[in-house]
């Protein structure tokens, strides 16, 4: 009778199991907005440099683009960054 109690409870803990799973599966709206919010934590360092290095480039009085790949090679460090600390929590 013990055995049987026992194959009970499992198979009961089993199809909790599997009932929370199929509840918490994530939604297609929810991946959205999951890839949506890792393109602009990689994107937005990104741009943000570009402008900043084009407006400290403009500043000089001859014209290079020193700033402007730096602070874009920056950019992208910092995104990739961002993308790998959100995906790790």
């Amino acid at each position: 009778m013990k055995q049987l109690d026992d194959l009970k409870t499992q198979v009961e803990r089993q199809a909790q199991r599997m009932k929370k799973a199929e509840h918490e599966r994530p939604t297609l709206i929810g991946q959205t907005v999951y890839i949506g919010t890792l393109g602009l934590l990689f994107v937005l360092p990104v741009i943000g440099g570009a402008y900043l290095g084009l407006w400290l480039d403009s500043l000089a009085a001859d014209y290079s683009s020193r700033w402007t790949l730096g602070l874009i090679l920056a950019g992208v460090i910092i995104g990739a960054l961002n993308v790998y600390l959100f995906i790790r929590e």
